[in-house]
């Protein structure tokens, strides 16, 4: 019986390797920031009716309210897509949370786009209006997105709760958190007041999808609800 002997092999590479070290982690900063988000209300009713072609002008000039608001009152836009936009106020130190002038885009938002939505409907017979969401809280400000398309962005819950009270909020509004309430020093006591010349109400508390206890909030209602 002949028993067959093991040989030794030795594995070698085809060819050169090179070891590439690991890009370095990018810098992320987590300011408290009040995140703003704003939205059009009855965009899916106008895509319905209109053509794409004539579609895009009216998002340019919603588009353009929003930014103008925004960079008038010192805010950075961080994301613009589809028929809604999120930016941040503040963050650049600790006593600058942004909340008096996310607040003031917000109704200057407001304002412009009634003028713009008044003529989309004697124009084309369209009812529009826009939505707006505030919070204030910690964010993660960092740069996303895949290789070469990297934009500096804002995550965390405080975006998330932004997001949820521009999704709740009428057309013609704004919604504010307790966070940026607080803020501002609006006393909870009192239901109507005005912040400069922006009136504010309190509302009753509710639920936002996803959050495990409600909310205390605030609006700056449309000019046609304002009765004080």
């Amino acid at each position: 019986m002949v028993t067959a002997t093991p040989i030794a092999t030795t594995l070698r590479p085809a060819g050169a390797i090179s070891v590439k070290r690991g890009a370095p982690l990018a810098i992320v900063r987590t300011p408290r920031v009040t995140v703003l988000f704003a939205d059009l209300r009855g965009y899916t009713g106008l895509a319905e009716r209109l053509a794409p072609a004539l579609i895009l002008p009216l998002l340019d000039e919603f588009f353009g309210v929003l930014a103008s608001a925004t960079t008038l009152h010192g805010g950075k836009i961080f994301h613009m897509a589809g028929d809604g936009m999120m930016a941040g106020f503040g963050g650049t130190d600790a006593a600058d949370d942004g909340a008096r002038e996310a607040l003031a885009a917000g109704h200057a938002m407001l304002v412009h786009f009634g003028a713009l939505a008044e003529r989309w409907h004697r124009e084309l017979g369209i009812e529009t209006g826009i939505g707006v969401g505030l919070h204030l809280g910690e964010v993660a400000m960092g740069m996303l997105g895949p290789p070469g398309q990297k934009a500096m962005t804002l995550v965390g819950d405080t975006v998330n709760v932004a997001a949820r009270l521009c999704s709740r909020a009428r057309a013609g509004e704004v919604l504010l958190s307790c966070t940026v309430a607080a803020a501002l020093d609006i006393a909870g006591g009192e239901r109507e007041i005005y912040i400069g010349p922006i009136p504010v109400l309190q509302l009753p508390q509710f639920a936002l999808r996803g959050r495990s206890a409600p909310l205390d909030i605030w609006c700056v209602p449309a000019v046609d609800r304002v009765t004080f």
